[in-house]
Parts: C-alpha cells; sequence; structure tokens
C-alpha cells in the first residue's frame, strides 16, 4: 500500500519519508534497521538513537549489507538526500524493496525535534537565540551543517548582505555540529540550509537555500 507521504521510486514501496512517518515507523518496528550515511565524523557528532553508520564508499561496505534483513524494511538518511539516495538505488538492485529515505535528512530530524545523540552541548541555546532576536531590530538567521554543500554556497552570500547592511543588520550563522539543540527547541527546520530573517521579533520571511536569498532581504527591508 504506497502512501501519499512517500514518493514512488524504481522497486521500492517509499523512498522520501517526512520526518513524523519515519519516526513511526522507526517505532513500529521491535529492532529497526536504520542506516546514517554520512561520514563517522558526522555520524559521531550527532545521530539518530540506533543506527548503524555506512556508505557506498564505506571500506567493507558488502559485510555491512550482509547484517541486514531484506524481508524487514531498512530506514535510511544522510544529510539530505544525496548519500543516503545513492544507498536507497544500490539496495534496490540488490534485491531490497522495503527501503525509506528520510526526506530532508538529519536537519528534518533534529529540526522537527525528534530524539537523538549528541556527544557535545550546544554553543547557542534557545534563551540566548530569543533573546537576540529581542534585543536587535533586524535579524538574519543562516541554519545549516559545515557538511552541506549547499550551506558554504551561503557563506560568500551572507558576507555581502553583512557588507552593504552593517550595523543595521545582526546575521547569526548556526552549525548543527555545534548548536543542534537550539536547532531541535526550535521545532520548525526541515532542510539544510534554513535561513530566516527577523525584524522586531516577527519572521518576515524564511526560506530553504540561497537562490534569490540577497534579493528577498533587500525587498523585505526595503518594504519596512
Amino acid at each position: 500500500m504506497f502512501s501519499y507521504n512517500c514518493w514512488l521510486f524504481a522497486k521500492s514501496e517509499c523512498v522520501y519519508f517526512k520526518s513524523r512517518y519515519f519516526y513511526a515507523k522507526i517505532k513500529s518496528q521491535k529492532k529497526p534497521q536504520i542506516i546514517d550515511a554520512r561520514s563517522p565524523e558526522e555520524f559521531a557528532l550527532n545521530h539518530i538513537e540506533g543506527a548503524v553508520n555506512f556508505n557506498l564508499a564505506t571500506e567493507n561496505y558488502a559485510k555491512y549489507v550482509a547484517t541486514l534483513d531484506q524481508s524487514k524494511p531498512v530506514l535510511i538518511y544522510s544529510i539530505g538526500a544525496g548519500r543516503s539516495g545513492e544507498l536507497v538505488r544500490e539496495l534496490l538492485k540488490t534485491g531490497f524493496s522495503d527501503v525509506y529515505d528520510l526526506r530532508g535528512g538529519i536537519a528534518a530530524w533534529i529540526g522537527s525535534g525528534k530524539p537523538f545523540y549528541t556527544n557535545l552541548k550546544s554553543r547557542l541555546t534557545l534563551a540566548e537565540y530569543n533573546k537576540i532576536i529581542a534585543d536587535n531590530n533586524t535579524v538574519l538567521v543562516d541554519i545549516g551543517s559545515r557538511y552541506c554543500g549547499a550551506c558554504k554556497k551561503v557563506k560568500p552570500v551572507l558576507e555581502t548582505i553583512r557588507a552593504e547592511y552593517g550595523a543595521n543588520l545582526k546575521i547569526i550563522e548556526i552549525d548543527l555540529e555545534e548548536s543542534p539543540q537550539v536547532i531541535a527547541d526550535l521545532k520548525t527546520i526541515t532542510v539544510f540550509p534554513t535561513l530566516i530573517l527577523y525584524q522586531n521579533g516577527k519572521i518576515i520571511f524564511k526560506k530553504d537555500g540561497l537562490t534569490s536569498l540577497k534579493k528577498e532581504v533587500d525587498l523585505a527591508l526595503a518594504q519596512k
């Protein structure tokens, strides 16, 4: 039975699964097969409890796959859909038929407030975040990860915006690797990067990715 929450792909029942349904699928399994397809460095910093860590580039990849039960669901995630998507396609080719990829990856999981493991304390707390928003008239928040390719492309755009607006615009950059708990506490992040522009404590706009970011900031601030 196919779900409207998923996108049909190849032979799989479901490839992209929103975080709440991914979570429900995990909870429905006695011993869920969860794969974190990121690098070992990323996995060590934060991951879904119970996940094992490997991807197509992992040494002894076949050994990891051999531990999986093809008759049961396999739930996979990464930072977005790159490495997890590649792993999904490979597993489908080798006989797996019930494979799920977390839409939005670890960003959607932690960003929606789902439980996760981390080995560090967030550098920024939600209380500190809210104080920055309250203490500054205009704030642009960039939420992402140092391992996210699209997030890296946002940085030069932010520098351009910072140079133009100076002290009139406060810019906050929040990385998953430094402040995972504040991302979880916001309960509004579904993908990396996410940009949020506040004015007088209210959100003017919230967007995914850097496309037209500079233009949208200019337009939003010009109207105020």
